[in-house]
């Protein structure tokens, strides 16, 4: 969908352009004309001779051929003339700016499908429509302000909204964060960020292009093509955070298992985010924090010198750090007392390394010096230095600058003095830096980024499963919660360990599963979603006579149809749940089970398919996963079992994508084996 016609255009037009640079078709024609465009550009105005300087015509129909257009008009009009473009002038590339497509009703919608299918017949690109445009090094193709100074190694921008790019930019220019291109797709009608993103990846050249993405989503179309294509980045060097906006859901939804009840769609975006290699950012000034962070040189390690004369930022800095993971660890011994006689009295080398509001530039130098070459330990430094307003910081600002240049480890600035010292601020950022003013939002920034995994390669399941089985009793299965037999038939087929039960139906099947079983029992009605809320799961039943009287008891819930039967269990409850996630695919969770996934919501999910990595790093990421280690003398359970299972149920949907919810809950689970004790299993055929 993206060609040369779009990004490198020898000839524009403008449909709607105008000599008021108050309306989008003014505004752009200006920037085109002062930006670095060296085309052919054509203007088409109904009422003008003359727009800005140039020639008017009064339809597209006297243009002989033309790469690029872009329109300004109402909506109505749009197809029409796109068609003329298309069938007649050889254009195609389009980018629709108006709205009143899609996002504005019924005929609106038909306009944008009509159009689309006229720009598809001609394999032309189709950006918008409902966008501000695209901004590249080529053509000032937006209709906003600020226009950045463009720079190869910036910052590529893809946003869904115009405003949000706008503010981005707005945002980061300030911060010295340097930008390479933007694409505002609007309505995504044709090209989304997914497309924008599969051609950057098909078409990357590591010498020319930037190593750095960030994408502005509201909605994720084709997840499929942006986990290939964003790994497939990854992999190449490129750095890519995201925010996904409209992630939360509006009020609550019944949901018939606790896997439904867990999961919205925020966790299956940072799931994907995950899975990608995605830098995942809820706002922007945190998309902007670690943009700038991917603009340093890379942090390998994880622990840190704080250097500061503010004592405050370097408190709040360290927390931040070490709430996610990275550390400040203390330095120590003869070469820190060594340091120490350089400083002032009163300076602390403890870590962070406070040479108080009276530092110079000399012994901050000196500092930087002492923990590039003489602390291995340390990885990285972040260097606070403000202004009270008293006296010039430049000289300081300068050493920064130098040590940034000389230093093969990476220093982040954080210069919060934005009006004291706006002056040296801007001296500094002249020189090619990024500024960080806030220190807290700087310690969250690498804390996301370092704790970003490397995408994940998508492999063959590691476990064999028995599909012709598992088909058999799909196709046979009506939509709706499966049986005890056709679960206990899934599971087998899956590999999965599970408990030894019994249906009862009558008075009569009662003794000869007590024989078959033994004692102590438990007794579960079958038929209601939610047992424990209708009093249908009865513990520790020892004799017959138990078993009829909870028989009759059981039998007389709402909706019940029978009653399960299996041996009381032992050992640590676990939880492992799938749920579909339309066209994302099956999102597997586990985490402790019982009624302490409810408790402590406590769960790691990730996105099918999970491999063995990914099971085992979903597990050490609870809250709980000391527990299941095992603690204070009680036995914990088998890790390499419980990611088994997890791979084994990623199988099994793999091969069952009706599945669209499945709850093991509990498991039980020792060093020995894991045993599934309740299993729900609800599928929906004829789904997408």
């Amino acid at each position: 969908m993206i060609n040369q016609s779009l990004l490198n255009p020898k000839s524009i037009v403008i449909v709607g352009g105008s000599n008021d640079i108050k309306k989008p078709g003014g505004k752009i024609l200006k920037n085109i004309i002062d930006g670095s465009f060296a085309g052919d550009l054509h203007v088409v105005n109904l009422n003008e001779k003359t727009v800005q300087g140039i020639s008017c015509i009064a339809s597209v129909e006297v243009l002989e051929t033309v790469d690029l257009a872009i329109l300004s008009i109402p909506a109505k009009y749009c197809p029409g003339i796109i068609r003329t473009l298309a069938t007649e002038k050889a254009t195609r590339a389009f980018i629709i700016l108006s709205a009143g497509f899609g996002e504005a009703g019924q005929q609106g919608q038909q306009w944008e499908k009509d159009i689309v299918d006229i720009v598809n017949s001609v394999d032309g690109c189709l950006i918008g429509p409902n966008c501000i445009g695209v901004l590249n090094a080529n053509y000032n193709g937006v209709f906003t302000s600020p226009i950045p100074k463009l720079d190869p190694k910036g910052c590529d921008l893809i946003s869904s909204s115009g405003a949000t790019a706008v503010f981005l930019m707005e945002a980061g220019i300030p911060l010295g964060l340097k930008f390479s291109s933007v694409f505002s797709v609007g309505n995504s009608a044709q090209t989304g960020v997914e497309e924008v993103l599969e051609y950057m990846d098909l078409h990357h050249d590591p010498e020319k292009d930037s190593a750095i993405k960030l994408l502005y989503l509201e909605s994720v179309a084709n997840p499929r093509k942006l986990l290939k294509h964003a790994s497939s980045l990854i992999k190449k060097g490129v750095q890519i955070a995201a925010i996904k906006a409209g992630s939360t859901e509006a009020g609550s939804r019944a949901a018939a298992s606790h896997t439904g009840a867990l999961t919205n769609s925020d966790m299956v975006i940072r799931a994907l985010f995950k899975k990608a290699g995605i830098v995942y950012c809820s706002s922007r000034e945190e998309l902007l924090s670690v943009a700038s962070v991917f603009s340093y040189k890379a942090l390998t390690g994880k622990n840190i010198a704080v250097i500061t004369h503010a004592g405050g930022s370097a408190v709040m800095l360290t927390d931040a750090l070490s709430a996610g993971g990275l550390n400040v660890p203390a330095i120590e011994g003869p070469g820190a007392k060594k340091l120490l006689s350089f400083l002032h009295p009163g300076s602390s080398v403890a870590n962070p390394i406070d040479f108080l509001a009276t530092g110079t530039a000399e012994q901050l130098g000196l500092i930087i010096d002492f923990c590039e070459h003489e602390l291995e330990q340390i990885d990285a430094m972040v260097v606070v230095f403000g202004s009270p307003g008293l006296f010039d910081v430049a000289n300081v600002y300068n050493v920064i600058s130098e040590k940034l240049e000389s230093c093969h480890k990476p220093i982040y600035p954080v210069l919060p003095s934005v009006i004291n010292a706006h002056e040296e601020i801007q001296g500094f950022l002249s020189k090619g830096h990024i500024n960080f003013p806030d220190e807290v939002m700087l310690g969250r920034a690498l804390v996301a980024i370092r704790n970003t995994s490397a995408p994940q390669s998508i492999c063959e399941p590691a476990f064999a499963v028995d599909q012709p089985r598992i088909r058999k009793i799909m196709d046979a299965a009506k939509n709706g919660f499966l049986s005890p037999h056709e679960i206990s038939g899934l599971l087998d087929a899956a590999g999965v360990s599970r408990v030894q039960e019994r249906t009862l139906t009558a008075l009569t099947d009662i003794e000869p599963a007590a024989q078959a079983l033994g004692f102590p029992l438990v007794m579960k009605v079958i038929g209601p979603v939610h047992k424990t809320d209708v009093g249908g799961v009865v513990l520790n039943i020892h004799s017959v006579g138990e078993m009829q009287t909870t028989f009759k008891r059981l039998m007389q819930i709402d909706a019940a149809t029978g009653v399960l039967v299996q041996p009381m269990m032992a050992g640590m409850e676990l939880f492992i749940g799938v749920k579909r996630e339309s066209n994302f695919g099956h999102l597997v969770l586990c985490g402790l089970g019982g009624i302490f996934i409810e408790v402590l919501n406590d769960f790691s999910s990730c996105l099918a398919p999970v491999s063995k990595t990914e099971a085992t790093q979903m597990i050490k990421t609870l809250k709980a996963y000391k527990v299941i280690r095992g603690i204070r003398g009680k036995e914990g359970v088998n890790e390499e079992l419980f990611s088994e299972i997890i791979q084994r149920l990623s199988a099994l949907v793999a091969v069952a994508p009706e599945i669209i919810e499945m709850d093991i809950n509990p498991l039980m689970g020792s060093m020995k084996n894991i045993t599934a004790v309740d299993t729900r299993i609800c599928i929906e055929k004829n789904i997408s």
